[in-house]
């Protein structure tokens, strides 16, 4: 699948990047995703913004298991089977009764579609709230059982295709950081404990979007709690920005000419909402930005 199928239409993404305020949130959702399983990134191949149809319906994600008989042994994909279908919903956003059923529907006709096994999927739903009137509907009007078996995670039973509902803000810390940390209002020690883990990444790819997304919620909380001047760039995100190679050459110019302007105009771009590759680009086109 190229990235013309798999993502939403050019112009679409574009109206959406220059409103204000406006933070790419399913970019790094996939990218959490995927660093939540990275240690099954051999037998599970990740979909995003999957068209079910030649019309415009989408799943946020499916995740297709290549190797049926291994088991999963991560909180948030002990249900996954071979095909997983997971619907993600921003900080400002919730799943609501409505939705629910059109991810179901979605399920319903992905498997009519590709001719599956129904007993061969999973629905996943990720939000950042607990779904109290979702969970009531589903447990007094369809009759389904649930149980919570890890922190944030509530398994649904009832229903021939097994389906669980998280709220990323109370997942464990210690097993699924890149998730819980996907959000607004982080205090100060949460930041430092997140890009302390950005930092450590060995590989730089997949995870612009995540770092892009941390930085642009949580801009106010950097600014604030570390009092720091506008055009000062906090020091844990410059050794991000230098260590992973993002507009390198840029910093490296600040750099060279002994100030700290070269720094600290990247962190005002990103903090301006500026995607990382635009600024790329801007070292050597500045006139783009």
């Amino acid at each position: 699948m190229n990235e013309n199928e798999a993502g939403k239409p050019a112009e679409q993404d574009e109206t959406k990047e220059n409103e204000e305020g406006y933070i790419p949130w399913h970019p790094a959702f996939i990218e959490a995703l995927q660093l939540e399983l990275e240690e099954y990134k051999d037998i599970l191949e990740f979909f995003p913004e999957y068209p079910l149809t030649t019309e415009p319906l989408r799943i946020d994600c499916i995740v297709i298991k290549k190797i049926k008989n291994v088991k999963i042994k991560k909180n948030i994909a002990e249900i996954f089977r071979t095909w997983n279908l997971i619907e993600y919903k921003n900080p400002d956003d919730y799943i609501s009764i409505e939705s629910f059923y059109k991810v179901y529907g979605y399920a319903c006709l992905y498997i009519y579609l590709n001719e599956i096994p129904v007993t061969d999927l999973t629905i996943t739903f990720i939000e950042s709230r607990i779904p109290k009137k979702l969970l009531y509907h589903l447990t007094k009007t369809r009759g389904y059982s649930v149980v919570k078996p890890y922190k944030g995670i509530y398994k649904i039973s009832g229903d021939i295709i097994p389906i669980q509902i998280i709220d990323s803000r109370h997942l464990s810390a210690e097993e699924n950081i890149w998730l819980k940390s996907l959000r607004k209002k982080l205090n100060l020690s949460e930041i430092r404990e997140i890009l302390g883990v950005i930092k450590d990444k060995k590989k730089a790819a997949g995870i612009e979007a995540y770092f892009y997304a941390i930085m642009r919620a949580n801009n106010k909380v950097i600014e604030e709690e570390e009092n720091m001047r506008y055009d000062v760039p906090p020091p844990e995100i410059v050794k991000i920005i230098e260590e992973k190679g993002w507009s390198a050459d840029w910093v490296a110019k600040g750099k060279a000419e002994g100030k700290a302007e070269g720094k600290a105009e990247v962190i005002a771009l990103l903090r301006r909402g500026v995607p990382l590759e635009e600024i790329e680009q801007g070292v050597s086109h500045p006139h783009h930005i």
